[in-house]
């Protein structure tokens, strides 16, 4: 998406660089600066505002119960909201990410693992202050780590400090992770996968099928370094594969054009998985504002309610 793109979603704002926000050493600071930028955006938009979507209230209107008024809100906003019940608010969500050693490149000044893991914090900021149930499943090969679904004290706090460990694992299994996911997920819910999905498309077509056959729904995050979609490398040089430590010299002037056709094919690939199984599906690349993200994340939302 261009510049342009993101300033007219925004309503004219400008969005911020990521290269600035991945400055700020606190992940979980980090998510509350992408989350408060993206609310500005949308606060600032001629055609929406912070809908409710993304709100665990609704403004009052005639008719409503009195009694339900958070009279809190009111004297900060001089505007009457009613707090909705759980059950007209709360979303199951569990965010899927990648830390295989693959989401290590990087050639913006940070990588694929800090930018993914800052959308996961941004996703798990918002909705747990919003009063959503959010957990986190890390995996690789494997699924590494699990931090249940809940809305409850120090939640937040535990999937921060699961987002900080490092990349690890010899391969990357998106399958494994989703069939986690919905063996946790007892009704219907919201999973967001994050990852670059550099691994067979038969492995994510499996994972999404099962999801969405047990009518859950799936957003699809794909994350990909610049270099990843042009091979735009000066001179020859040594490449090592990050996941299977295999090297091989190439020249990137010779190669970029078989391998510019073989990702290609590849993320249409993945898109079309994604599409056909109703899930939906974002590439993302890491020269671009986390806010967009979010963006991407509402208007799947949307969706699927």
């Amino acid at each position: 998406m261009s510049t342009a793109d993101a300033s007219a979603k925004s309503g004219g704002s400008t969005f911020m660089d990521p290269k600035v926000v991945m400055s700020i050493k606190s992940l979980e600071l980090r998510a509350k600066v992408v989350v408060d930028g993206f609310r500005t955006g949308l606060n600032k938009s001629p055609k929406h505002g912070f809908s409710v979507e993304f709100s665990e209230y609704r403004q009052y209107a005639r008719g409503d119960d009195p009694r339900f008024i958070d009279w809190k809100l009111y004297a900060r906003t001089d505007r009457s909201y009613i707090r909705l019940f759980e059950d007209e608010t709360n979303l199951r969500c569990y965010v899927v990410s990648d830390f295989s050693r693959s989401m290590a490149f990087g050639s913006v000044g940070f990588t694929k693992h800090d930018y993914g893991r800052t959308i996961a914090a941004s996703l798990a900021w918002m909705l747990n202050r919003q009063g959503d149930a959010v957990g986190l499943s890390v995996f690789d090969e494997r699924v590494r780590s699990v931090v249940p679904a809940r809305y409850r004290p120090g939640q937040l706090r535990q999937i921060m400090v699961n987002l900080e460990q490092p990349v690890s694992g010899q391969d990357t299994n998106p399958e494994v992770a989703l069939e986690h996911a919905a063996r946790r997920l007892n009704k219907r819910g919201f999973v967001v996968l994050i990852s670059d999905l550099l691994a067979p498309v038969e492995q994510v077509e499996a994972g999404l099928k099962l999801l969405r056959g047990c009518g859950h729904d799936v957003v699809v995050f794909q994350v990909l370094d610049p270099v990843e979609l042009n091979l735009a490398i000066d001179g020859p040089r040594l490449f090592e594969d990050l996941e299977t430590r295999q090297k091989i010299y190439a020249d990137p002037a010779h190669a970029a054009g078989d391998f510019v056709r073989q990702i290609e094919a590849h993320n249409a690939d993945v898109q079309a998985v994604c599409e056909k199984l109703g899930a939906s599906f974002e590439r993302t690349v890491t020269s671009q504002p986390l806010e967009l993200v979010l963006s991407g994340f509402l208007h799947a939302r949307r969706a699927g309610r």
